[in-house]
């Protein structure tokens, strides 16, 4: 690839691309790896939505490491995420994120802007908690990818959505405050960061 991913987050990559993936996991990736595809055949706009209830944890590991493999293999792909309920990017996962080697900057306090540098010659990803409607996203046409059961069960109907994937994750939120904190949140982060290279490796963007 011709591609320069910060040299922190370079070795994170190759960690994350090792990873076994198992067969019934890639079943599932299996529904988003055409979508994408079919958009790319028909040359029309690849935009999704990753949607979780708070928008504070999983679908922000799944905005920020699907806009990072879709760059590194030149998809020309616009990632965003959502939620139901608006809180803020959660500390934690920012922190998760800076120790994965992004390079991380932020503005405001209440609900705060983070601004996650990723390659050296592009824009960086704008990550905050925001509903799935935000005006920041795509709001016509777009693939909502459901990271959590909450979210999936709870939105019934989501306007502008193409198709509807189901991709859940696990939350790390149940080991905050533990000593094995950090740890689970590097653990989800580097699942989703396996599955998006997984993803995007597999669409044939010649």
């Amino acid at each position: 690839m011709n591609v320069k991913l910060l040299p922190g987050l370079a070795a994170t990559v190759e960690q994350a691309r090792s990873l076994p993936i198992p067969e019934e996991r890639k079943e599932s990736l299996r529904v988003l790896i055409d979508y994408i595809q079919s958009k790319l055949v028909a040359g029309e706009d690849i935009n999704l939505n990753f949607i979780c209830t708070h928008n504070s944890r999983r679908s922000q590991f799944s905005q920020i490491w699907a806009q990072t493999a879709a760059d590194y293999f030149g998809v020309p792909a616009d990632c965003y995420s959502g939620g139901v309920e608006v809180t803020e990017f959660n500390e934690r996962a920012v922190q998760s994120i800076k120790r994965s080697g992004f390079r991380v900057t932020k503005k405001g306090t209440e609900n705060p802007v983070y601004f996650i540098f990723h390659l050296d010659e592009a824009e960086p990803i704008s990550a905050f908690s925001k509903l799935f409607d935000d005006p920041i996203n795509k709001a016509q046409r777009f693939a909502a990818v459901m990271t959590c059961a909450h979210a999936d069960e709870n939105c019934p109907f989501i306007p502008g959505t193409e198709n509807r994937i189901p991709v859940r994750y696990e939350d790390p939120k149940k080991y905050d405050g533990t000593s094995e904190e950090a740890s689970r949140y590097d653990e989800r982060s580097m699942q989703i960061a396996s599955e998006m290279f997984y993803v995007f490796g597999q669409v044939n963007s010649q």
